[in-house]
């Protein structure tokens, strides 16, 4: 069973250390932005490819195992987290 959290509990309070604290903070600044929108999408962008080797070997497998239809539903959901 998969629990459901709200936005509320899904709040992170992160120790960071000062040298990447410095780098956020120039490359914020260097891309306009604030510097915990870039860390929410660092982080949208890590699970997304997170996301898609899981589905990648769930494919790869499916495929072994003679799988097809299961391995093309798999190759469409990496194909949909590629896309923008």
């Amino acid at each position: 069973m998969v629990q459901k959290i709200s936005a509320k509990d899904a709040r992170l309070n992160l120790i960071v250390p000062l040298d990447l604290k410095r780098k956020l903070i120039k490359t914020a600044v260097s891309q306009g932005k604030k510097v915990s929108a870039l860390v929410r999408e660092s982080i949208e962008e890590k699970l997304a490819r997170v996301e898609r080797k899981h589905f990648e070997e769930k494919m790869r497998e499916a495929a072994r195992k003679f799988e097809f239809e299961k391995a093309a539903q798999l190759r469409d959901r990496i194909k949909a987290l590629k896309e923008p």
